[in-house]
């Protein structure tokens, strides 16, 4: 089902503010109003308009301040400016400045609905659906603002650079800015270019023909043509050795793919969206990273936030894994206890969501009862301070190790370690019972 394209109208006149709501709303589109620039930047991260109408006069800070600071915050959002005082330097200012369109007062209806279809199309909303985005889960700000940015680049062909640390999720962003292009309906292919070694790799991108070398036995496509009319995700950019470098840039620049041992090349129309957690400047620097690569991959550049830098999604991704968890072995969620929350919330995450999840399917795994406790994911962060067991708890540890030492020195037999432990026998049997041990366990075989 298709989402209403979110509107964001600002106007310091509260009448003028609420003919504009009435008359998009009834256009079906969903409108937040706000009377100040102020107002409209606190909202861009909670609203993620797909589009910004605003004044141009207002106090403090006027339309095209405003506009400056949303190329600066959510590059590619598109906004029209409206003004009572129509004149060309205004106009002028507003289109230089970036402006989609400028408009003015009284308003022409039409017109005005005309600009906005507009806008919406080039920014690439039109069609799009919800889920474009369901694979990323998060209420954080910082990456409500990657995913804004996301968002307005996929209804463009734009080469997309996403970098960011190890486990930061940059191949969901890239999958999302597919299922948000003109491309969806085309295929989605990936490949890290460190996995695989240098011939192999440039075999699996270009394709080969029959007896280009040996193994060859048949003709290979390459990802390049397997991934025609979609996108190509290549993961780990920095690891694509110096030759292969030359080899890309030159399909990059002719959009054509020669596959290895071939002398005629394909013409091929993908999309390309590079990843790394490598800093590129400084294999530029070291001589190992094509400088004019470099530019032709970036064009636009979004970074992923570690999770330490959105914490607050921490939670909301520990709910997400544990019903995925439950889903795929089909028993019961598992919940955490609330000191095991914290403990989750303040911990480093230096492998960031992936990590979570490993630490979240390894505490299932070994979870005793439906809540998992605050040590157990202690264990699975790698130990550390563990807080001091209560007198009661230290007890039953300690009785519980006594008495597994005591039936494994008498191999099973409760009589003669009921003895040893001058307890009689129902005693002795009670305590095993508590303890939950069995004295079949100790038995020699």
């Amino acid at each position: 089902m298709k989402r209403k394209a979110r509107l964001l109208v600002v106007d310091d006149d509260p009448g003028l503010l609420r003919l504009l709501t009435i008359r998009l709303r009834a256009e079906n589109y969903e409108v937040d109003a706000v009377e100040s620039a102020a107002a409209a930047l606190a909202a861009l991260a909670r609203v993620r308009p797909d589009l910004v109408i605003t004044d141009l006069r207002m106090d403090q800070m006027d339309g095209i301040g405003l506009l400056k600071e949303i190329q600066s915050r959510a590059p590619g959002l598109r906004v029209i400016i409206l003004t009572a005082h129509g004149t060309i330097p205004d106009a002028v200012q507003a289109t230089q400045s970036g402006a989609f369109a400028f408009l003015t007062k009284p308003v022409d209806k039409q017109e005005l609905l005309d600009q906005v279809q507009k806008a919406l199309k080039v920014s690439g909303f039109a069609d799009t659906t919800e889920d474009w985005r369901s694979e990323i889960i998060t209420r954080s700000a910082v990456m409500e603002e990657r995913m804004a940015q996301a968002h307005m680049v996929a209804g463009t062909d734009a080469r997309v650079m996403i970098t960011g640390e190890s486990g930061t999720g940059k191949e969901l962003l890239a999958r999302a800015i597919h299922k948000a292009s003109p491309r969806r309906n085309r295929p989605f292919v990936a490949i890290n270019c460190s996995a695989m070694a240098e011939n192999l790799l440039e075999s699996e991108l270009f394709g080969h023909v029959k007896g280009a070398f040996t193994g060859a036995i048949r003709e290979h496509r390459g990802l390049f043509q397997a991934a025609d009319g979609g996108t190509l995700l290549l993961d780990e950019i920095g690891d694509m050795p110096m030759r292969l470098q030359v080899k890309l840039l030159r399909v990059l620049q002719e959009n054509q793919v020669r596959p290895v041992g071939s002398t005629d090349a394909t013409t091929v129309n993908v999309r390309i969206i590079s990843a790394t957690h490598r800093d590129l400047k400084q294999l530029i620097m070291g001589g190992h990273f094509r400088e004019d690569l470099y530019y032709r991959l970036n064009v636009v550049h979004i970074e992923m936030p570690s999770l330490a830098k959105r914490r607050e999604d921490v939670p909301l991704l520990v709910s997400h894994f544990l019903e995925k968890v439950a889903q795929e072995t089909g028993e019961q969620r598992h919940i955490y206890a609330p000191e095991a929350v914290e403990l989750l919330v303040s911990a480093d995450w230096p492998g960031n969501v992936r990590q979570l999840e490993n630490v979240v399917r390894q505490n299932v795994a070994l979870a005793t009862s439906p809540i998992i406790s605050a040590e157990l994911v202690q264990a699975a962060l790698g130990g550390g301070p563990t807080r001091l067991p209560s007198f009661d708890e230290a007890r039953d540890e300690f009785t519980r190790n006594y008495l597994s030492q005591i039936l494994q020195i008498t191999g099973g037999n409760v009589s003669q370690a009921a003895r040893l432990a001058k307890r009689n026998r129902t005693d002795f049997y009670k305590l095993l019972a508590r303890h939950q041990l069995t004295p079949e366990d100790f038995k020699q075989r």
